[in-house]
């Protein structure tokens, strides 16, 4: 399939399958296009954001509109991050064989599709509140004309992309409370801070990878992997000390604190282990506790509001 242009010839009546493909690997060409495992770590943030926000009982109605607009949305703005670097990702081996550098699905599609997330996911959010919309409107245009661009100019990508990766938390605060407040301004600096750590790992593992593809991240554009290393120390252990402000604020209590402190541990260590050995398994160790970390950041906040 010819990428450069709209529509190829092969799929001018906008045929949603090739020749020789079926329903089930189209569904999981769909279902890569959105991006779940990002899609399921920013419904975790909303919702760590709501609950946060929540004094009293639990409005679910509220929250289920929440939580599904925020996954309609992110899985939008996942789909047409895809459309956008499609070209980009044809030059590195990790993503060539995504479904649109591949040609299993054609471009054309997949912008609809993602507009048509994307507006849904907004709707959604139209019934919670103006804050909380605008906040995800924010969050895909500075993904996708931000961040998106910044990757291939810029190291400061990484830090810019942290303001719509965090975005979402402080939208699940707004969707519970109609306004932004300090214990929402302080869960949007722990996600933010969160990102880098989080992505520093994954692009150490794959900086030759994200080189070829023309990528400026730091792993990929600074030999030196010191640099990275003590980043990801750095802001680790930030990221505990961002965290304990929510207790020292009393928004949250000792329930959280047991919860959160362990995991703010439980992350540097592998940090620690990083600055000691740049190796591919040092990394691993540490995108595997930022992978862990966002749920049991959730079960501190909600454990935390509903046994105290």
């Amino acid at each position: 399939m010819n990428n450069n242009s709209f529509l190829s010839d092969e799929t001018a009546e906008l045929r949603l399958l090739r020749p020789g493909t079926g329903p089930i690997t189209a569904f999981q060409d769909y279902w890569e296009l959105v991006k779940p495992e990002i899609t399921f770590q920013v419904v975790l943030a909303s919702l760590a954001g709501f609950i946060l926000g929540t004094s009293g009982g639990l409005n679910s109605s509220s929250l289920m509109l929440t939580l599904v607009g925020t996954a309609f949305a992110s899985a939008g703005g996942g789909v047409l991050n895809h459309y956008v670097e499609r070209h980009n990702d044809s030059l590195m081996r990790r993503t060539a064989q995504r479904p649109l550098p591949s040609g299993r699905i054609n471009p054309g599609i997949a912008l609809v599709f993602g507009i048509i997330l994307v507006m849904t996911g907004l709707a959604l959010l139209w019934w919670v509140n103006l804050m909380t919309l605008f906040l995800a409107a924010l969050t895909i245009v500075l993904y996708l004309f931000a961040y998106t661009p910044l990757k291939r100019r810029t190291t400061y990508n990484t830090l810019i992309g942290t303001i719509p990766g965090a975005l979402p938390a402080l939208g699940g605060y707004t969707a519970a409370t109609g306004t932004v407040g300090t214990a929402g301004w302080i869960l949007f600096a722990m996600f933010a801070i969160w990102q880098i750590p989080h992505f520093f790992a994954l692009a150490w593992m794959y900086r030759k990878d994200y080189a070829r593809g023309g990528h400026a991240m730091l792993p990929a554009k600074n030999p030196e992997a010191k640099a990275t290393a003590h980043r990801i120390l750095a802001y680790s252990i930030l990221l505990l000390g961002a965290s304990l402000l929510l207790t020292l604020l009393n928004y949250t209590g000792w329930i959280y604190l047991t919860i959160i402190i362990p995991a703010g541990i439980a992350f540097i260590w592998p940090s620690i282990g990083f600055c000691q050995k740049q190796t591919a398994v040092q990394a691993r160790r540490v995108l595997l506790a930022s992978i862990i970390y966002v749920p049991l950041l959730v079960a501190a906040v909600t454990a935390d509001h509903w046994l105290l």
